[in-house]
Formats: C-alpha cells, structure tokens, sequence
C-alpha cells in the first residue's frame, strides 16, 4: 500500500521523539518532517541518541503540505496557538497530543473538529475522523479501569490513586524532576483537582445510562522515583460478584486488542515500553478496586497516537504497535 507521509511538530520533546521511534519502524508510514526550530539543523540522532544508526533526517524549522497527516507533540496551549498561526491545508488529518482539543466545549477550531481519540470508547468516530485530540496519559489508565461499570450502570462515587513516571512531567527542568530528588522518593500532587478529570468525567458520561448523574472521582496523584509508566488504583462500592465482573471487562474490551484483563495481580514491567493496558480487578466484600497499568508515553500518548492513525487510514490498529516489554 502507499506510505502514509507524516509530519510531527515539536518532534524534541519525549513523546516527539517516541513518535519518531514507532514511525521509523511502521511498515506502512514516512516521515516527511519533524519541525523543531530550537534544534533546526540538527540530526534527529543528536537530540535522540538511541537513534544513531537509524536516520539521517535533520530537525527543520519549515512545513510543507505534502503530508496525509500532522502530529502535534506541543505543550499544552501550544497546538491551538500553532494551528492558529499556520495555515495547515484541510486535507492533512490531524492529531494533536495536548489537551487543547480534548473537552466538548475546545473540540472545535474554525472549520476543524476533533474527536476524542480514545479507541476503547470512540473506535468507530476515530476511524471516520479528519481531526483527533488524543487523549492524557492518567486519563487514559483510569477511564479504561472504569469504562465497562459506567456502561453498565455500576459507577458510585469512585476513589482513585495514581503514580506516574518522571517522563509524565516532559522535558523542561524542574525541581521535582532532578534525579536527586525523585530517586527514592514519591510525593502526592495536584490532589483532587488534576486536569485529567474533567475529560475522565465527559468519557464516563458519554457511556453512563443514567445522564443526569455525574459520578465523582476522587483522584490523588503521585510521582514516582522510576522514569515511565502508570499504575493506577480505583476503589468503589459495588454489589456485584468478582467473576461477572471479570466477564463484563473481558465482554466490553472483547475487540480492543492493547487492553488486557489478567486475574493475576499485575505490575509496571508488564507494560512499560508497550501500548498495552492490563486490569485487573479485586474485591473485599461489596469494596471493589480496579488496578489499571499503562506506559505513559505510549498507550499515554505517542503509541497511541500511532493507533488512532492506524484507524484513520484504515490499518490493522496493531500495525506498527506489536512491542516488547522491557521486562528484565
């Protein structure tokens, strides 16, 4: 089939250069640029250094219209600014990685409409879709840990921990990014007010039977003394047995193949460094806890990006995605 000519924006960053990783190695894809105009000039090996050997393409401060497909790998504010500036031409789709155009009320940009790019919910929008606004790394991890209750009507008021990767926080500097600080440490953040929870809420509702009731999520972030990867645990009252549960995930995620439900008691190093999702739920009399683990620039961000283009241009979503787990 014809290469799928790409372009990424912002291509310095990290889930810039998975992006990379993941189309140098995509049977069906090509990067025509990756726009970067403090690194312009540079050899893409230069900035990612694991890349030697793999390409000699450099960082361009330009743009060009002789692509299918735009990734926008910005900071947040950023992907809107740039689409304002720059007159992107209405036949390159576009998927943005930054929260801009993630909520109902931002998912419109003058003539362009993004949908929300999480396949597990919106699999048949994506694939029809010219505009996608990828979804957040927490986001992702606690919605697929509760998407099939909200579809059967079983969300109560849900109480949720998380820890994320150092990589979670980006590139730039910060206190709590050193390694001296976070080696041997977790701290809790943004507690109960993190910016995810307003697109978790308008996913949960989107499924929810019962429209007229938002279910709360009381959500406790941490950071995490390891680089990458998400472990996320919700707890809620719920009546129900543990086997139909189990069965109720395995039925709803039954042709969603990057999320698995494990009865055994999971962990990072099933995840990290692949686009999976593994669950897996347990219960204490009517307390039951869903545990959720993801790669937080992956299924969080970049790979997943990859497999909202896969949907939109027709791919097998696996194409490009069959990954290995850094496991030892």
């Amino acid at each position: 089939m014809k290469k799928i000519k790409t372009g990424i924006i912002g291509g310095a960053g990290y889930t810039g250069g998975e992006l990379i990783r993941l189309l140098l190695n995509h049977p069906h894809a090509e990067i025509v640029f990756v726009n970067s105009k403090s690194n312009a000039g540079k050899y893409l090996h230069e900035v990612h250094k694991d890349l030697v050997g793999d390409t000699e393409q450099r960082f361009t401060p330009d743009l060009n219209d002789s692509i299918d497909v735009l990734f926008l790998c910005v900071g947040h504010g950023e992907a809107k600014k740039f689409l304002q500036e720059n007159n992107i031409a209405e036949k390159i789709k576009i998927i943005d990685l930054s929260q801009d155009f993630r909520l109902a009320h931002s998912s419109q940009l003058a003539t362009r409409s993004f949908i929300y790019g999480l396949p597990e919910l919106n699999k048949a929008q994506i694939k029809s879709a010219h505009n996608i606004a990828n979804p957040g790394c927490f986001a992702t991890a606690i919605q697929l840990g509760l998407l099939p209750l909200a579809k059967a009507g079983l969300l109560t008021e849900v109480y949720t921990t998380g820890i994320t990767g150092s990589t979670g926080a980006g590139q730039g500097l910060a206190e709590t990014s050193h390694f001296s600080w976070r080696a041997n440490n977790v701290q809790a953040y943004k507690t109960l007010t993190h910016q995810h929870l307003k697109e978790i809420g308008e996913s949960l509702h989107q499924l929810s039977p019962n429209k007229s009731t938002d279910q709360h999520i009381n959500f406790v972030p941490w950071r995490g003394d390891f680089t990458r990867g998400i472990f996320v645990s919700s707890t809620l009252h719920c009546e129900k047995p543990l086997a139909e549960l189990v069965a109720l995930y395995e039925k709803f995620y039954a042709d969603h193949p990057f999320t698995i439900i494990n009865q055994e008691a999971i962990f990072l190093k099933q995840v990290v460094n692949t686009n999976k999702c593994v669950i897996q739920l347990e219960k204490a009399g009517t307390k039951l806890v869903v545990h959720s683990a993801i790669d937080n620039l992956l299924k969080g961000a970049s790979g997943q990006a990859l497999q909202n283009m896969n949907l939109m241009f027709g791919l097998e979503e696996k194409t490009g995605l069959k990954l290995k787990a850094g496991y030892f």
